[in-house]
């Protein structure tokens, strides 16, 4: 059981790396191919560039969580300080990868002149200061905890 499990924590993590290399290998593509031939506005190539890195980072922290969590064995560490490093890490990456969605949502809009839709973007920035909210939340409820 526990092989099945350090298999499956192994292919899991295989993948979000390779997702998050690709990731990688698709915001420079963008990038380089804006800069060879530039069609379109700058700023917003530049911000879709760094969302795709940010996305590609979430990626890497998942795999990397899922590699860590599932790889290792039970015994070696203090698993509530894992659980809190991981959970953190991914969250803030994910917080900054909705803020820059939000972001280029509103310059988009501005852009095209759609203020009515800016309810959207307004959404993923209260969602995400949410998500810091509910963060802090558990990292303050489980800061006393060992195992």
């Amino acid at each position: 059981m526990i092989e099945y499990k350090k298999i499956m924590g192994i292919i899991f993590s295989v993948i979000f790396h390779a997702l998050s290399i690709l990731l990688v290998f698709l915001a420079s593509y963008n990038f380089v191919d804006y800069a060879s031939n530039p069609q379109g506005d700058f700023t917003s190539t530049v911000i879709q560039s760094i969302n795709t890195f940010v996305i590609a980072l979430a990626m890497f922290e998942l795999g990397a969580g899922i590699n860590k969590e599932y790889s290792s064995s039970d015994n070696e560490e203090n698993i509530y300080f894992n659980i809190r490093r991981i959970i953190t890490r991914f969250v803030g990456t994910v917080c900054i990868a909705l803020v820059l969605e939000a972001l280029i949502m509103i310059i988009k809009y501005s852009q095209l002149e759609l203020a009515g839709n800016l309810y959207y973007p307004v959404g993923i920035l209260f969602g995400s200061g949410f998500l810091l909210m509910a963060l802090g939340i558990f990292l303050w409820l489980t800061k006393g905890h060992k195992e």
